[in-house]
């Protein structure tokens, strides 16, 4: 992915288990994990450079692979919703056994989001301005 200073994103996001193959394995939703905080870790370095500023995470779902991803969100002319602000995210909850092991937690902030028909984790970097 390339950005410039005129890159903006609403939102946008990149599914790497469309299929949800990681719901049959712990061992392959670890790799897809993996993955996801490899790409996280590429895209915060390209958005860094940028001149703006941006908010960006991974969404872990409870119960489905499929829905996990990496976000990307800055000023946009959509709508007039940056900085983003989710007030139900609990930063101080316990990390699930399937990937506590692959969290760093001197680099990362991980926070859980429970609503009655969702159960999402966000993993953040500590170093990230625009925090959730």
């Amino acid at each position: 992915m390339e950005l410039d200073n005129e890159s903006w994103f609403e939102l946008y996001h990149v599914h790497l288990d469309w299929e949800g193959v990681g719901n049959g394995s712990v061992h392959i939703r670890k790799e897809h994990i993996k993955a996801y905080l490899a790409l996280y870790k590429r895209v915060l370095t390209q958005l860094n450079m940028l001149e703006k500023p941006f908010q960006s995470w991974v969404l872990l779902d409870n119960k489905d692979s499929g829905q996990d991803a990496v976000y990307i969100h800055t000023p946009n002319p959509n709508r007039d919703n940056f900085p983003l602000k989710v007030e139900e995210l609990n930063w101080d909850c316990n990390i699930p056994t399937f990937f506590s092991d692959l969290i760093e937690l001197k680099e990362f902030n991980v926070a859980h989001y429970k609503s009655e028909s969702k159960g999402w984790y966000i993993i953040q970097s500590k170093r990230q301005v625009n925090k959730l």
